[in-house]
């Protein structure tokens, strides 16, 4: 079952007419997160970058799959779902083709995401759908206390790989780019105000975003700590990086090692959004779930009790 978290209409009515502020998007529940979580820094830089950009909280859902970080739509106050594993990417694009007025953000981890969501990645990424994906990449599994994730290093030690890990590591940008993403990025929770500019950056890009986080895991990852990471990144705008360049951009993708390139790898503006190119959504009568049904309210009802 996916659960719904949404304003109530009374407080989306509060919300049009009350100046926005960066505590607008602030939850109702307090983040349970293991004290040192990188992700508490992506949930601020998240808040952060939507009050900058001046959204309102009813303007924008977040949705996310299952895992520490796909708790995040209960942390923050925006309509939100919280659905099964790895499934975020194919409710956001049913939200966005059905609202397509709505900012849609999915978030999850590297497990949820690269692993047993992979392939909705695939196919989310080739269609271009216009929304952002954010992953915040721990390189373990979190949740359920420390197995290798498709992001873990070769030779990691962890519970499920006691000798070290055998398999490669996915690296997603390449994989982003190639895959038809048309706004590739990755973050660092210990660099937030630089994530919140990539946020604000993906947020209004019209197409597929991906912004992947180094977000580290300090209860279960004791390889790619904040310590290992400070060094190792280096980012991109602050020396000269063109992300009209595809060659150029696919290079830093693919760096790895002492130094880790972080920052908007690849940019395309030019490809059309999955929506631009549906007639059927702009065709003068507005998105989708505001229009009317064009049936009585007795077949409505037939409808609904048939497949109930």
């Amino acid at each position: 079952m996916s659960t719904i978290i949404e304003p109530t209409p009374a407080a989306e009515t509060a919300q049009s007419a009350a100046q926005v502020v960066k505590d607008s998007y602030k939850g109702k529940i307090h983040p349970d997160w293991c004290p040192g979580c990188g992700d508490f820094s992506v949930l601020s830089a998240l808040q952060a970058a939507l009050f900058e950009l001046g959204l309102k909280p009813h303007q924008v859902v977040v949705i996310s799959g299952i895992g520490c970080s796909s708790n995040l739509p209960g942390f923050i106050n925006t309509y939100g779902m919280h659905t099964l594993h790895g499934r975020s990417l194919p409710v956001g694009t049913g939200v966005k083709l059905g609202n397509h007025s709505l900012k849609v953000i999915c978030v999850g981890g590297d497990g949820d995401g690269y692993g047993i969501g992979g392939n909705h990645l695939t196919h989310t990424m080739r269609r271009n759908v216009d929304l952002t994906y954010i992953v915040m990449d721990n390189q373990i599994y979190g949740l359920t206390t420390g197995q290798t994730s498709p992001t873990s290093s070769k030779g990691m030690k962890t519970k499920s790989t006691p000798h070290g890990n055998v398999e490669n590591a996915i690296n997603p940008m390449p994989m982003a780019m190639m895959g038809g993403a048309t706004y590739v990025a990755r973050g660092f929770s210990g660099k937030q105000k630089h994530l919140v500019e990539l946020l604000k950056g993906a947020i209004t890009h019209k197409g597929f975003s991906l912004v992947d986080v180094f977000s580290p895991c300090v209860t279960y990852n004791k390889d790619n700590t904040y310590q290992w990471f400070n060094p190792r990144v280096k980012i991109l705008e602050e020396h000269g990086h063109d992300p009209r360049n595809f060659q150029k951009a696919l290079e830093k993708a693919c760096q790895w090692g002492e130094e880790i390139p972080i920052g908007l790898l690849w940019k395309n503006p030019e490809l059309p959004a999955l929506e631009d190119l549906e007639p059927v959504l702009h065709d003068g009568n507005g998105p989708l779930a505001l229009r009317q049904l064009g049936i009585t309210d007795e077949q409505a009802q037939a409808l609904i009790k048939e497949l109930l």
